[in-house]
């Protein structure tokens, strides 16, 4: 069981990590709202709104000190740099994939990514793995190369999402940052080139989507706290809940948009896609069971120890 210090304890992470999570599933349907919006300029209307809800929410939870922190340190900032390129092509590859009905490849690339996750600490950071890992690892390539058999078409989507969120965490990771003052400098460096492709999107001839109606604009603009309130959710949970009980919930989110690619966006399930779902479920049952009967055989904390429980 963890230890982690919490900054609230005895409140339990639970409903921040479900809410959390359930908002990222609910995604693809605040998507559809924003449909007619070239991706590009969506994502770029997405991190300049995201710029005022966090350091909204950086002041209320009094951390405007660990922004500037990070801004002074050189090290934080090149890190960020990376980060912040990597979450924005994640960002637009699933706008894209969602615009363009690849439901299914996008559910994929984040049913993939908790195990790139666990490939990349093996390999860069030097994380050792159980063979049942490299087994669940295994499986998940048997059921990439079924798609690159046969839907090479969607398999870039899928490996994209996967690998751009997988070591976006990686570097996340690696520096000394918390998630939402991350973010807020993370949105602050992408706030020229955000700016620049909605400009380059105001002189084409159909205009910036944004003034094209109140509405619209409104939509646009929630894509702000969408991205900002999930992160700081998955903050305060991460803080409040060990991180074996936490990768079981961060299943939900590619589960509930596998289901809206049956219902809302109905979407035919080919027969391929259906086999590597199989084999990547397959993984993801030997992904967890291991990270289960870890929790079980780790030892509790001296004071659970000496209750009992």
């Amino acid at each position: 069981m963890s230890t982690r210090p919490s900054e609230e304890p005895g409140k339990s992470g639970l409903p921040a990590a479900l809410a959390a999570y359930i908002l990222w599933g609910l995604m693809p349907i605040y998507l559809l709202t924003v449909k007619t919006v070239p991706a590009v300029e969506f994502v770029g209307w997405r991190i300049l709104w995201t710029i005022p809800i966090c350091l909204l929410l950086v002041t209320l939870r009094k951390q405007l000190g660990e922004v500037a922190a990070i801004l002074r340190n050189r090290r934080a900032m090149l890190v960020l740099m990376g980060a912040s390129a990597l979450i924005a092509i994640n960002w637009i590859v699933y706008v894209l994939a969602i615009q363009q009905g690849n439901v299914y490849a996008a559910s994929l690339g984040y049913y993939i990514n908790p195990l790139v996750n666990v490939f990349l600490g093996t390999v860069v950071l030097g994380e050792r793995m159980s063979r049942r890992l490299w087994i669940a690892v295994a499986l998940a390539g048997v059921g990439v190369a079924i798609l690159l058999a046969g839907a090479l078409t969607t398999l870039w989507i899928s490996l994209t999402l996967a690998l751009s969120f997988g070591t976006y965490g990686l570097l996340k990771k690696t520096v000394q940052a918390g998630a939402l003052p991350g973010l807020t400098v993370e949105s602050m460096l992408l706030a020229l080139p955000a700016a620049g492709a909605c400009w380059y999107y105001a002189q084409t001839p159909a205009g910036s989507a944004f003034t094209q109606s109140t509405e619209l604009s409104a939509w646009i603009m929630l894509g702000g706290a969408l991205t900002a309130i999930p992160l700081t959710l998955f903050a305060v949970a991460a803080r409040r809940m060990d991180y074996s009980s936490l990768g079981f919930i961060q299943f939900l989110a590619p589960t509930m948009v596998f289901i809206l690619g049956l219902t809302v966006f109905d979407q035919p399930l080919q027969p391929v896609q259906l086999a590597s779902f199989g084999f990547i479920w397959a993984a993801l049952a030997l992904f967890v069971w291991e990270l289960w009967r870890g929790r079980k055989k780790a030892p509790l904390p001296p004071k659970a120890a000496a209750s009992g429980g």
